[in-house]
């Protein structure tokens, strides 16, 4: 293609050239005389500018870099996790933390955590809501619904980084191309289009894992805001009973049961 761009450039000059060096010529007795119009010459030399400059897009665009590996970078590796398992307290966890699976995230978690006995839940059904044992509960029933999750998440990033390996590393070999083959106006076209597509899956995953971020933010916020109102309900509470209850030891008539120093 270029060869052909470089032969018409050349007829080109070569026909203004010929225009350039004509003069105004008579024929005999006044018949069929030669006319030099200035308005047309000018017209030729502004086709001939924009042709020209044309050319030169044209062969700019085809224009390649031939080193493009000062531009390389590396793709992180994520090192694939190995949880010890000595007993069956971590079962599922290795699973979870490496692969998409809800399954073995919410096997996981049961197994790495303290139940509740039935005892528990029997005196649990007494309280009512407000009181700190429930909202111990509720913190309790929080953690354990986002944190499978959050496993899932990390699984599932993990498993994504994984699969996506082979496109990313193929489409930089094509970005870092120095031939032809790849270097075409549409070429790089595509490739960048290809660039965006795989960064906006990878802002998508990068949501999943920021919105897991949020969920363990707020439990861990639930568990300091509740550590608060009991300090500040345990504080009221010694108040009021120093103000109702005489703490003098001398002549003490029976012994307060309800003191919390």
């Amino acid at each position: 293609m270029q060869t052909k761009l470089k032969t018409h450039r050349k007829w080109l000059i070569a026909g203004v050239a010929l225009l350039a060096t004509a003069t105004p010529g008579f024929a005999l007795f006044g018949i069929g005389d030669v006319v030099f119009d200035p308005t047309s010459y000018a017209n030729l030399v502004k086709q001939f500018t924009t042709l020209q400059l044309q050319y030169n897009t044209i062969k700019n665009n085809l224009t390649h870099f031939s080193a493009k590996q000062q531009w390389q970078s590396v793709l992180t590796a994520l090192k694939t996790t190995n949880v010890k398992n000595l007993f069956g307290e971590t079962n599922g966890m290795t699973t979870a933390l490496n692969t998409n699976s809800p399954t073995a995230s919410s096997t996981a978690w049961t197994a790495a955590t303290v139940p509740m006995s039935s005892t528990t839940t029997s005196y649990l059904g007494s309280q009512t809501v407000g009181s700190a044992q429930l909202a111990q509960l509720a913190l309790i029933e929080a953690s354990d619904a986002v944190s499978p999750d959050c496993l899932t998440a990390v699984g599932q990033y993990r498993a994504a980084r994984t699969q996506n390996a082979t496109a990313v590393s193929s489409l930089a070999s094509n970005e870092l191309d120095g031939s032809s083959g790849t270097n075409s106006e549409v070429q790089q076209l595509n490739l960048l289009n290809a660039a965006e597509a795989q960064k906006m899956a990878e802002m998508q995953t990068q949501g999943t894992l920021q919105s897991c971020l949020a969920s363990q933010m707020a439990v861990a916020n639930m568990q300091q805001r509740n550590a608060a109102a009991i300090d500040l309900n345990t504080t009221a509470f010694v108040q009021q009973q120093r103000t109702s209850n005489n703490v003098n030891a001398a002549r003490e008539g029976n012994t307060w049961q309800t003191y919390l120093p």
